[in-house]
């Protein structure tokens, strides 16, 4: 090791250690700095020395991430004290890894870098289903792109190509296919859609334009690679004569079978647009993964009270933000106003939870401060200075939100003005792949992160039982986030199995996990 510091962008590889290259595991062996992406398997950052800096900094489509001028600064700070940085990224770093602005800022800054390849996704998913993206016959090459922004694509020249290979398009599916048809691609046309390629949880669904929408309705499709083409077809003849389909099945079952939560089915209830990430972590323990959304988030019925409450926000002393949802209305809502967050100069925010205090600093923002177990009820006991004579402003659910909380507020003197900032309701119905495996009892564990997901799914799949919920749901594990969410369960199904010791997903992840070792 050298004192002089350099920054290494080091690609990952598809997450398996076995599929690293050697020099990006030496790297990672002597790292004093590991700067990651989220899609970076959890196995590589044991690669690191024990006393090696990691920060995970997010970058998954359609997540919170740190903001790449915040990436750049971390670079250029720890660079030039002197260490060896590790940039890991997934797949390789110059497909799609967003490089570019990194590289310019390590130049600017006089930073030595060096980019080290690694294996990406859009070239060895498809090897390992058995697909190959050329042949002499059906296939003179192929196209790789990202369906993470499908109107900026020229899809009628993508669809006279003989293969595409797509990236970053798994919740954009219905419109890759909707486009292809439109442009004249056969409804016919095979399709093979490879999620957590090369990974004990790798999953692969084959089919055609005109049906692969109707078999993968429901289900998480990301991390996933999209190969579209008649290659698709030679997959049944290029596996090894040895290996079947049902083989190839059990030799994934195997590899996962030392993973915490292998051989679990957990059935998934957050909100729509909020699941994925805790579903990929689910995943990445072994689990097989299916999404119930059972709550959808929107405007309130009226923006009336939280935009009299923006107009006179210098009256407030504080600002409580009780989930992440409230701090995304809030701010939007303040930006459709003409102001930002200077309008709040003053006036002191209180947030519950980790998750909730992370979106807030996506706004540029520190909480003032955060209760203690990420409980909004012990807000109150723990609030850092007297209560009486306090004026505060509460953005919420439009209903069914923390009357406990307000009325302790209001009970310790304080002025609380109570504004609907976005409202929750029940999904209109329940995705096929769901409704199938509980019908069928496939599934082992139902997770809740809130009281609503808990009502809005009684209601849900009441029509589904042919018995009560919970006759339907004896053994399965009922498993939830924390207190609140518990009395619902309680009320709804009269019990509870597993309670996350943290009230997080994270925790709820190691809750489920401390269960299935005990049980």
């Amino acid at each position: 090791m050298t004192n002089t510091g350099k920054v290494y962008l080091v690609g990952a590889g598809l997450g398996d250690v076995a599929y690293l290259t050697v020099k990006a595991y030496n790297l990672l062996a002597v790292a004093e700095v590991l700067i990651y992406d989220a899609l970076v398997d959890g196995q590589l950052l044991e690669c690191v020395p024990s006393n090696c800096l990691k920060l995970d900094v997010g970058k998954r489509g359609g997540k919170p991430s740190t903001p790449q001028t915040e990436i750049n600064q971390l670079l250029v700070q720890h660079c030039q004290a002197g260490k060896q940085v590790v940039r890991l990224k997934s797949g390789d770093p110059f497909i799609f890894g967003r490089c570019t602005s990194e590289i310019e800022v390590l130049r600017a800054n006089g930073c030595d870098f060096e980019v080290i390849p690694g294996i990406s996704s859009a070239l060895a998913a498809p090897l390992l289903a058995g697909i190959p993206l050329t042949d002499p016959v059906m296939s003179r090459g192929f196209a790789v792109f990202t369906a993470h922004e499908p109107e900026a694509l020229d899809w009628e020249a993508l669809s006279r190509l003989e293969t595409l290979a797509i990236l970053m398009g798994g919740k954009n599916l219905p419109e890759i296919v909707h486009q292809l048809q439109r442009h004249g691609r056969s409804q016919l046309t095979p399709i093979a859609i490879i999620r957590w390629a090369g990974t004990p949880q790798q999953q692969i669904w084959t089919g055609q334009l005109g049906d692969i929408l109707e078999q993968t309705t429901g289900l998480s499709l990301s991390p996933a690679v999209i190969v579209i083409g008649e290659v698709v077809g030679l997959r049944n003849y290029l596996q090894p004569e040895t290996i079947t389909s049902k083989d190839q099945n059990s030799r994934l079952q195997a590899m996962s079978s030392n993973l915490p939560l292998a051989g679990k089915t957990i059935l998934v209830t957050r909100s729509v647009g909020q699941s994925s990430q805790f579903s990929d972590r689910l995943a990445s323990f072994g689990a097989k993964v299916i999404e119930m959304p059972a709550l959808e988030i929107g405007p309130p019925s009226s923006w009336e009270g939280l935009d009299q409450a923006i107009n006179h926000l210098s009256e407030f002393h504080w600002l409580i933000l009780t989930s992440t949802n409230a701090v995304d209305y809030f701010f939007d809502r303040l930006q459709a106003q003409g102001k930002d967050s200077r309008a709040l100069a003053g006036v002191k925010i209180a947030v519950v939870g980790e998750k909730t205090a992370q979106s807030l600093q996506k706004r540029g923002l520190q909480p003032d401060f955060i209760p203690p177990n990420f409980v909004a009820d012990s807000l109150v006991d723990t609030f850092p200075e007297g209560l009486p004579g306090k004026k505060i402003l509460f953005p919420r659910v439009e209903s069914g939100g923390r009357e406990v909380l307000v009325k302790e507020l209001t009970a310790k003197g304080t002025e609380v003005i109570e504004v609907a900032a976005y409202q929750s309701c029940c999904p209109s119905s329940i995705p096929p792949a769901a409704a199938f495996a509980l019908k069928q009892g496939e599934v082992d564990v139902i997770t809740f992160a809130s009281s609503k997901t808990v009502q809005f799914f009684c209601q849900l799949v009441d029509s589904i039982f042919t018995s009560n919920v919970t006759n339907a749901l004896r053994g399965v594990c009922i498993a939830s986030i924390g207190p609140q969410t518990s009395k619902t369960c309680h009320a709804f199904f009269g019990r509870v199995d597993v309670e996350a010791e943290e009230y997080t997903l994270d925790g709820l992840s190691q809750a489920l996990i401390k269960w299935v070792e005990n049980f």
